[in-house]
């Protein structure tokens, strides 16, 4: 597949703001990168370039010069490596564009959120190297080709690809694999229960995990999905030192305490928000579905409820139905547990 390249050629498959960051860092690394997006994200790259920021102080300029910034899918006939960064909704969409347009021998990544989008694109792509991966960090588009992570942590993918993994192992975007991809996206699926919770709120990320009442709201989730993982049979990987099944003890202690533990786990900068924040805010639909819709989805295949992760759902499609942006809610209008 990438055996004895000098350069494989990277087709970053619906760059937003995480495939922009993340495609920007590889070619700032020296690799051969195409961003495949719309014309509104290709128009500020081509004018700006990518201005990338993180947390950790990175401070890096991509000139448009050292990518190929293209919106027509034809674009995929030159990748050896697609990054699909897709929302959830669009990837059997962008599969079909991929079988048709792709070489057979290009290896595909899924950098997405939720848990069934590596076997959609298998479904639609079959006898090709599909490959699911996990992004742990957030990024938020601040517009004029400025691109902000405002969490930690490293790429995980599924072991086996070892030259996938080489070609994406870069200054400023640390790699890992797995052998286990399913217990990698459920658990990352634990965390991004928040995601709406943020959305919904308003607030940047740090602000609200500072407040016990939406900490309490997300541990209610997060018992909730570990509650239907135990019935079948899976058990989630830990983003953190800490196992999964203690995150909503941690999120309901007081606040100096759960600072204190956070801090060994996850790095936030004060700017950060959630992907769906951003959505709502840019009237663009949400990966509710794959998210809080998942876990309703399992608990309703084994005979079971998730009620405070049905309203938090529920309370999402609503903002998205009405198209004002976030809703500005407070834990209460959210019915918190106790």
């Amino acid at each position: 597949m990438l055996a004895g390249m000098s350069e494989p050629r990277i087709v970053v498959a619906g760059a937003g703001s995480i495939g922009c960051y993340v495609g920007g860092v590889l070619a700032a690394a020296g690799r051969h990168v195409t961003l495949l997006c719309r014309e509104r994200i290709a128009a500020e790259v081509r004018e700006r370039g990518l201005h990338l920021t993180s947390l950790d102080g990175l401070d890096l300029e991509v000139g448009a010069g050292a990518l190929i910034i293209a919106t027509d899918p034809q674009a995929l006939a030159t990748a050896d490596v697609v990054l699909v960064t897709v929302k959830s909704g669009a990837t059997r969409d962008m599969a079909r564009l991929i079988a048709a347009q792709a070489p057979s021998g290009a290896a595909v990544v899924s950098l997405q959120n939720g848990i069934g989008n590596a076997a959609a694109l298998r479904s639609e792509l079959p006898g090709r190297t599909v490959l699911a991966g996990m992004v742990p960090f957030n990024v938020v588009h601040a517009g004029e080709g400025r691109f902000h992570r405002g969490t930690s942590g490293a790429l995980v993918v599924e072991a086996g690809a070892d030259a996938v993994t080489r070609v994406l192992s870069v200054p400023h975007l640390a790699v890992e694999t797995s052998s286990d991809m399913a217990a990698v996206l459920w658990g990352k699926l634990l965390i991004n229960l928040n995601n709406a919770l943020n959305a919904l709120s308003g607030l940047p990320l740090y602000e609200q995990l500072q407040q016990r009442a939406w900490r309490k709201l997300l541990a209610a989730q997060q018992r909730e999905a570990l509650a239907v993982l135990r019935i079948a049979g899976i058990q989630p990987w830990s983003m953190g030192p800490l196992p999964a099944r203690l995150l909503p003890w941690v999120l309901r202690l007081p606040t100096p305490l759960f600072r204190a533990l956070a801090r060994s786990a996850i790095r936030i900068d004060r700017r950060a928000r959630s992907s769906m924040w951003e959505d709502l805010e840019r009237r663009r639909p949400t990966e509710i579905d794959e998210l809080q819709g998942a876990v309703v989805e399992l608990a309703a295949r084994l005979g079971r409820d998730v009620p405070v992760t049905r309203r938090v759902r529920d309370a999402v499609k609503q903002a998205e139905a009405a198209g004002a942006g976030s809703p500005h809610l407070q834990p209460r209008d959210l019915h918190a547990a106790p």
